[in-house]
């Protein structure tokens, strides 16, 4: 949250309250689809109440920090990345209880639903602000520090998350993973996929170009699985929640698999189109600039010179307008 803060300029917050479409985004792929296909996964799976909650959970969460390196790796627009992962984390203060209230409905008549602590989550929200506040503060201040401050956040947030694989698997080893059900292996496969389809589907709806679809694609299926852990562990008893403590962390794998699948067919299929289309804009401009100076030159002349026969030269005057 720090990391993310400090990649956070007031001059793109401004442009961004003039023209919202990243704040627009985030609010219709982190708040109206992600938690929508968390419900519908878990009604279509019939998954029990403890299983849906840490799926709700986890599709109702802000967009997380693994979509800002993701979009560097493809070419992305890294001002709309941090401005749609910075205001879904704020929005979620507000909307993430209230999605969680909606689509947690279902299930009501349960006692992990009764007792779903909706205060605590907007107090572990409200948390997160002091870090990204500060990180604002520190651009402003110290915009080299930040710079720094930034790189060191995302490559130790895939520091972090590999061993936290490795520490869970070895520490907790397989008896556990054994205990939850293949339907929910299902849903931590299916819910990032579908959430990097309709994310390119809804920056296409906006006829974005082609690295912003990619980054809303990313953003919109990233989730902020640290936050979702936080959540779990603060507010249900380990005995309430059980085995489900673990799919953020399931979640967290398969969403970093399938973003690293999309980098690799990016870097062998898509990036000669990218640079393609790079140069052609480039090629475009040195030929508008070589197209003026011609102009220039044929207003400023006195005079042309044609040839009729092969050894006759002849003068013709020409007027230019001043």
């Amino acid at each position: 949250m720090l990391g993310l803060g400090c990649a956070v300029e007031l001059g793109q917050l401004g442009q961004q309250l003039r023209r919202p479409v990243g704040l627009l985004l985030a609010l219709l792929g982190q708040f109206v689809a992600m938690p929508l296909v968390a419900f519908l996964l878990a009604v279509i799976f019939a998954l029990d109440e403890v299983a849906a909650v840490a799926v709700l959970l986890c599709g109702c969460c802000p967009g997380g920090n693994l979509s800002n390196l993701m979009s560097v790796l493809v070419d992305g627009d890294m001002n709309l990345s941090i401005i749609m992962t910075a205001s879904s984390t704020l929005l979620a203060l507000f909307l993430m209880p209230l999605c969680l209230w909606i689509y947690s409905r279902h299930w009501i008549n349960t006692a992990v639903v009764q007792l779903l602590p909706l205060g605590a989550v907007s107090l572990t929200l409200g948390s997160t602000l002091l870090p990204i506040g500060l990180g604002v503060l520190i651009r402003y201040r110290h915009p080299r520090a930040a710079d720094l401050l930034v790189k060191i956040s995302l490559w130790s947030l895939l520091v972090t998350l590999v061993v936290l694989f490795i520490l869970t698997g070895t520490m907790l080893g397989p008896d556990l993973l054994a205990q939850i059900p293949a339907s929910v292996y299902a849903i931590a496969v299916l819910m990032p996929l579908a959430g990097y389809a309709l994310g390119y589907g809804l920056a296409t709806v906006f006829k974005m170009p082609p690295h912003c679809r990619r980054t809303v694609s990313l953003e919109t299926g990233c989730q902020n699985v640290q936050l979702c852990t936080a959540i779990l562990k603060l507010t249900f008893s380990p005995e309430l929640i059980g085995s489900m403590y673990m799919f953020p962390l399931l979640y967290a794998l398969f969403q970093s698999a399938e973003a690293g699948l999309f980098v690799l067919a990016y870097k062998m299929y898509g990036r000669d189109s990218y640079k393609q289309d790079t140069l052609g804009e480039e090629e475009d401009t040195d030929i508008s600039y070589k197209k003026l100076k011609e102009e220039e030159v044929a207003d400023t002349s006195y005079g042309t010179v044609t040839t009729e026969e092969h050894n006759s030269i002849q003068m013709e005057p020409t007027q230019t307008a001043l």
